[in-house]
């Protein structure tokens, strides 16, 4: 374990059980949980179902991947965010991955792609609608998000990353939240640059960091997407490295940023569902997910 990964596990921890502190599974919500979606890893390779109580049939579905640069976070640090997005009318699928620097990269990657075809494997059982599959991530998760839809839509990536089987699988749309889009190395010591130790096998050479920049795997097939950022947010410069290449491929994009100076907010604000601004950015799109509903 590595000074960075320890202090952002702890950090990260101490910070969501505040946040968290007091929530309870609402009233409306039935949830599935712990269901294993694969063997390697059972401590991480286990992810919750949730949805409506009141809802009859198979419904849009909403696979959430977690932040926390790619060291931490779990289902269960994510299941108050994720069952808030359910009580808007959705099935949503809260998963854990296996984190680094104990597995590295593509081990996450791996593991969502394992997700995906259980989504197809079990949409009867769960009632899923596969025609109407979404997906959100924050943070690290937003990064993952974007290659795994690189690699859904780029084939030449998708051989990279050994994606390509994944057969049947496709987003709709998408919302990344205060994620990182384009990563490099840094001469100086910010957080991202110092995770890519933990994350990547060799450490951070040029090739992993071309690799895992989604800018630089955009085609015009990448769904639509929703991207927010905030003025607290650490990340929020990393919307300027995507936006012009999604322009430039006629990709459908809407952009939020969220508070101002009286009110900047914080990295990933979005899930403090106490937050009014939460609500407003959680609506906002989901409501954007629906405008695309068959």
């Amino acid at each position: 374990m590595s000074k960075t990964s320890d202090m952002i596990r702890k950090m990260f921890g101490e910070g969501d059980a505040k946040r968290d502190a007091g929530l309870t599974t609402p009233e409306d919500i039935i949830r599935y949980d712990d269901i294993r979606y694969d063997t390697i890893e059972p401590k991480w390779q286990m992810l919750d179902v949730y949805r409506p109580k009141a809802a009859e049939g198979k419904l849009p579905v909403i696979l959430s991947i977690h932040g926390g640069g790619w060291v931490y976070g779990d289902k269960d640090v994510y299941q108050w965010y994720c069952m808030s997005l359910a009580q808007r009318g959705f099935a949503v699928v809260n998963y854990s991955y296996r984190l680094a620097p104990e597995y590295k990269y593509p081990a996450s990657f791996e593991d969502t792609k394992t997700v995906c075809e259980w989504i197809l494997d079990n949409a009867e059982k769960y009632g899923f609608d596969t025609e109407n599959i979404f997906g959100v991530g924050d943070s690290a998760g937003a990064h993952m998000l974007a290659m795994l839809c690189c690699a859904l839509t780029n084939p030449d990536y998708a051989k990279t990353t050994g994606f390509e089987t994944a057969k049947g699988f496709m987003f709709k749309a998408i919302a990344l939240n205060c994620g990182a889009f384009l990563i490099t190395p840094s001469q100086e010591a910010d957080l991202t640059t110092m995770l890519m130790g933990d994350y990547l096998p060799n450490g951070g050479t040029k090739e992993e960091f071309e690799l895992i920049s989604p800018v630089k795997h955009l085609t015009a097939d990448f769904p639509p997407v929703f991207i927010m950022t905030c003025p607290g947010d650490f990340l929020n410069a990393q919307p300027a490295n995507v936006i012009p290449e999604l322009e430039r491929l006629k990709v459908q994009f809407v952009y939020r940023h969220y508070g101002d100076s009286k009110n900047e907010l914080a990295h990933v604000f979005h899930c403090n569902i106490r937050l009014p601004e939460a609500k407003l950015c959680n609506d906002e799109e989901t409501a954007f997910f629906r405008s695309f509903l068959e």
